[in-house]
């Protein structure tokens, strides 16, 4: 199951990138070899900028291009510092946001995976804005903030090295409270960076496991919007999310196998770059909740590889015209037991659920929360609560089959024992089967 260098994976990936112009224009630069392009992509965001990176650490040949690409063009870099550890630390939020302020720079680039760039969309926040990160958790709270003072912030260009969250491109800041273990998110159109760039050729330097964290987030955001999408906003949303599952899917284990496929890292990177225009147009939900809450024991993009069958069965009633499609992407790629023609209702998302287990185990997933070492009881306790909190009240509304806070326990509770343990038969239907 590898994408092959053929005409009608051309045309998928050509389709990709027609969406992703339509999506950002002449904000984005992406592509295969595209770095050199950097300095002038930079250039109207001003002439001073505070370089936020850990390129220096496992890519510096990448890091000088990219200074030198900026040189180039008159713009002077005023210091180099390290970016965000994995998940974004509200700490390292805090220590980017006093760097900016002493710097006060033109512009920060940002050139890092997801959790770096969400670290400088914080700080960023912080830094124009004062107040602490928590005052921002949630819909829209730095767009009040900024009406009610008159402020603007500063430009941020994200320069994306892993295929994973499309950070780049998005409204969303992922913060973590590691004293916690519990992360939250600002999600405000104000945050995103108004410029970014992506070289694919980049991530051929991503390990094997990271390559696969990433490709799976970016299936989980496709796949969630998908199945939030209402008859009316179908239409785009399913362009892009059907093209972004499947340059992931037909890819994913020609990547890992062999970091430097092209075109399976094109792919990849396309896929994934699809995942943020999916969630510019929608919200991701239950998975996305429930991971986190996972952050101590699990990389996001696996925590919601796991997450996804058992959701995929609990929204099984609401979403079948959503699942029809995924069963005729899978079975094309050689993931369903069955014919999808043949299926239909429960059976239909079961079917489904198990493409995702499948492609899952081939890359060496876990596919339950009970084979992830450290995982315990309270981690479903901590997921429940903070699906509560109204900080993260969106991702229940986001739900195919919304819930309330007052229903979490009684109808997410069962998912995430069914997630532990394997059994879908706990999932408790909130619809007729």
């Amino acid at each position: 199951m590898t994408m092959d260098n053929n005409a009608d994976d051309r045309a998928l990936k050509d389709r990709a990138a027609g969406l992703l112009r339509e999506f950002k224009g002449e904000r984005y630069v992406f592509g295969l070899d595209r770095l050199d392009e950097l300095g002038p992509h930079a250039a109207p965001l001003g002439r001073r900028c505070l370089l936020v990176t850990g390129l220096d650490q496992w890519n510096p040949d990448f890091l000088r291009r990219m200074i030198s690409s900026l040189r180039g063009n008159d713009i002077t870099v005023t210091r180099v510092v390290p970016g965000a550890r994995p998940n974004a630390p509200r700490e390292d939020v805090s220590r980017l946001t006093e760097i900016i302020i002493r710097e006060v720079p033109d512009f920060v680039l940002a050139a890092d995976g997801g959790s770096g760039i969400d670290a400088v969309k914080a700080a960023v926040v912080l830094a124009g804005l004062g107040g602490d990160v928590e005052d921002y958790f949630g819909v829209g709270k730095v767009t009040q903030a900024l009406d009610a003072s008159g402020k603007s912030l500063m430009p941020v260009l994200a320069v994306q090295t892993a295929a994973s969250s499309a950070a780049h491109l998005t409204k969303y800041s992922n913060i973590t409270d590691l004293a916690s273990s519990q992360k939250k998110l600002i999600v405000d159109e104000a945050v995103v960076p108004a410029r970014a760039l992506f070289d694919y050729s980049v991530t051929t330097t991503m390990p094997g496991g990271f390559t696969l964290d990433g490709a799976f987030d970016g299936i989980a955001h496709s796949l969630e919007v998908f199945y939030g999408a209402g008859a009316d906003g179908m239409g785009r949303i399913l362009e892009t999310a059907e093209t972004g599952i499947e340059l992931i899917v037909s890819s994913v284990e020609a990547a890992a196998a062999d970091g430097r496929n092209m075109a399976a890292r094109e792919a990849l990177g396309l896929g994934t770059d699809l995942g943020g225009y999916a969630i510019m147009m929608g919200g991701t939900n239950g998975a996305h909740l429930t991971s986190f809450s996972l952050v101590d024991i699990l990389s996001h993009g696996r925590a919601c590889a796991i997450m996804n069958p058992y959701y995929t069965v609990f929204f099984g009633p609401a979403i079948q015209p959503q699942l029809r499609i995924l069963a005729g992407l899978y079975e094309k790629h050689g993931l369903m037991d069955r014919p999808s023609a043949d299926l239909g209702g429960k059976d239909l998302a079961l079917a489904v659920a198990g493409a995702m287990i499948k492609l899952a185990r081939r890359v060496g997933f876990p596919t339950t929360l009970g084979e992830v070492e450290g995982f315990s009881q309270a981690h479903i306790a901590r997921a429940l609560a903070a699906a509560k909190n109204p900080q993260l009240e969106m991702k229940l509304r986001n739900m195919p089959i919304a819930l309330t806070g007052d229903m979490v326990d009684g109808y997410m509770g069962p998912v995430l024992r069914a997630a532990a343990t394997g059994d879908f038969g706990l999932i408790q239907s909130l619809r007729p089967e």
